[in-house]
């Protein structure tokens, strides 16, 4: 199952063990069963301190447990943790073993403090990108604390059970068998919402920090490159973000960023912030900004308020809040959010294997998501407003192809159905004749397009009709000292490369604000 390659990479990576684990399997006589057998036996060939211990019967199989002998430690996935989860399952049998997670040390401690027995189950799918985050760091949690256990269930493998858990989205998080969260969530994420007094101490923490010389909001690729830039001039630098990689997060594929051949947007992100965590820059993760203040004398400092209540001062603010799935704001839609309305069709697609879905959009990213989902749903309808798709010749190619896939244009979705548990059809008006059609499908997959993340700063900075942040070619905004770049500006082209050289740009135009207006004793004081 894994070739030499591999296993030479996970021989190495195993020298990490430090503590002897067991693998604890749960199987039958099924396919998949001697599957996972195999995967089981191939790991512990591959360190010493990894053991098969005898199979045990438990309520998923198949699974297996991975467990810290001679302790209460341990962590199961139910099914095959390949694809995207394959990363989750060696980090898993690392801290399992004894190789403590790279977390803050008062993140760690707060885990260890948590008072109170967590059994969680997530259910995920194989193709799923937002899925190993939480996988990843639930099994932290768990390799940490022996209170807190984790089942990680893959939702295609065990049907019945998404079905009567009515779970209808990945990642699907149970906490002591009731609901707790839904889609991507860090590890900070998670303890501030088992732990409420973390954020209490997260926000005085964060309200005690001196002012900044440059403050970026937002996480992703031109937040990440400003962030850089600015460290790398040696003056004081923070970045403020609700989750470090922003969008790229959810992208599936990225074949056009320049050297980088082919990467995934999970990957990408995980590299932006190892780079810019090798820079004297101070990094503020899970932390969402509600308003900016802008100066009223020469001598103020720019503010940007937290919801967490913290205040951040700085000489100059350089804006990277990105943008996020546009929604159709029609009813049923917000009411069967993750309940067969969906965003994303690479993360839960699988859980609708053998179902009838719609597509709303007909640009590149929803004929993408038609083609997949084709391959698995029993059909597909995809609805554009305008009278022709918009999408490249090649994907409208490959979709006209495919026998399960209808094409409806020149229509526009009017509203969602449901039974008060889950989506039950949808509804669209025929914009030549006006005439009210109704669609019987098991999900709607949204895919028309983004929406800048600035309702915060309405009556602040200058904004456009589509709410983009007005820039120059500097990438200055209206206020002195405030800069923007990415998805959230009028710069046109929202693309990953765009968003890195408008970040690094804005940030070099904030130095150069620096420079021009604070005292050099000033500036040579903050370094």
């Amino acid at each position: 199952m894994l070739d030499a390659s591999l296993k030479s990479q996970i021989r190495t990576y195993f020298e990490r063990i430090t503590l002897p684990i067991e693998l604890i399997p749960s199987l039958d006589d099924g396919a998949k069963s001697a599957e996972l057998r195999g995967l089981i036996e191939e790991i512990a060939s591959l360190s010493e301190k990894i053991t098969v211990a005898p199979d045990q019967p438990d309520i998923h199989t198949p699974s297996f447990a991975i467990h810290r002998v001679g302790t209460d430690i341990s962590v199961r996935f139910a099914g095959l943790p390949m694809g995207h989860e394959f990363n989750s399952l060696i980090l898993a049998l690392l801290q399992v073993g004894g190789h403590p997670p790279k977390e803050a040390p008062e993140l760690v401690e707060a885990i260890k403090s948590l008072d109170g027995d967590y059994n969680f189950e997530t259910y995920f799918s194989l193709s799923c990108q937002n899925c190993p985050d939480v996988v990843q760091a639930l099994n932290a949690m768990s390799a940490l604390n022996p209170r807190i256990k984790h089942v990680a269930i893959d939702g295609a493998l065990f049907q019945a059970e998404v079905e009567r858990r009515q779970v209808m989205a990945v990642p699907s998080v149970f906490l002591n068998g009731e609901p707790f969260a839904q889609g991507r969530m860090s590890l900070e994420e998670i303890v501030a919402k088992l732990d409420t007094h973390s954020v209490e101490r997260a926000s005085r923490k964060i309200a005690e920090k001196a002012a900044f010389d440059v403050l970026v909001v937002g996480g992703g690729p031109a937040g990440v490159a400003a962030a850089i830039y600015a460290a790398r001039k040696g003056v004081r630098t923070g970045i403020v973000a609700a989750r470090m990689g922003g969008q790229v997060l959810d992208t599936m594929a990225i074949e056009n960023l320049i050297s980088v051949p082919h990467t995934e947007g999970p990957k990408l992100a995980a590299s932006l912030e190892q780079q810019v965590k090798s820079y004297d820059v101070d990094i503020m993760n899970a932390q969402t900004a509600v308003r900016l203040i802008p100066t009223v004398g020469p001598d103020d400092l720019l503010q940007v308020e937290l919801a967490s209540g913290a205040t951040l001062k700085s000489r100059t603010v350089v804006l990277s809040p990105g943008a996020r799935w546009r929604q159709l704001d029609i009813p049923g839609e917000n009411e069967y959010r993750n309940k067969g309305v969906a965003y994303c069709p690479h993360c839960d697609g699988p859980l609708f294997k053998g179902k009838r879905v719609a597509v709303v959009g007909g640009g590149n990213s929803g004929v993408e998501a038609a083609i997949d989902l084709a391959g698995i749903a029993a059909h597909v309808v995809l609805i554009e407003f305008d009278a022709n798709l918009r999408a490249d010749a090649v994907l409208q190619s490959k979709l006209y192809s495919l026998h399960n896939v209808t094409v409806i244009t020149s229509a526009r979705t009017s509203e969602v159905h449901g039974d008060g548990q889950k989506v039950v059809g949808l509804s669209y008006v025929k914009r030549n004749s006006d005439q009210l059609q109704r669609l019987e499908v098991d999900g709607v997959f949204v895919q028309i397009g983004l929406v800048p993340n600035t309702d915060w700063l309405k009556g602040t900075v200058a904004l456009n009709t589509r709410g983009e942040i007005e820039v120059d070619a500097r990438g200055g905004t209206a206020i002195t000292g405030v800069f923007a770049a990415g998805d959230a500006t009028t710069v046109p082209y929202k693309q990953i490369i765009v968003a890195m050289g408008e970040g690094a740009k804005a940030s070099l135009s904030a130095f150069d604000h620096l420079i021009r207006t604070t005292p050099v004793e000033v500036l040579q004081a903050a370094q």
